[in-house]
């Protein structure tokens, strides 16, 4: 089995850079390390193209704007996810 190189350092840097902004706008930055941006980031570009098909848009393919942007998405939806879960908890 070959792994592609192209495919994940790629998906790395989009996921980092998507959990990053997503953790500045859900306000969780200064809870969040990078390693934790770079999981959020790249769950939520999964989040992001599996709801995509459900609105009729297309998913994602290779390095690019769009990318980012389903990146983000996803990743501020899963961040959000985790705040009820977490709030929930301190109750």
């Amino acid at each position: 089995m070959e792994v592609n190189m192209g495919g994940i350092l790629p998906a790395i840097i989009i996921g980092g850079l998507a959990g990053w902004v997503a953790s500045m706008f859900m306000k969780t930055d200064a809870s969040m390390g990078l390693l934790a941006n770079i999981v959020v980031g790249i769950v939520g570009a999964v989040i992001g193209n599996l709801l995509l098909p459900l609105l009729g848009i297309s998913g994602t393919t290779g390095f690019s704007l769009w990318s980012f942007i389903v990146a983000l998405i996803g990743a501020m939806i899963l961040l959000f996810i985790m705040g009820m879960i977490r709030g929930r908890r301190a109750v």
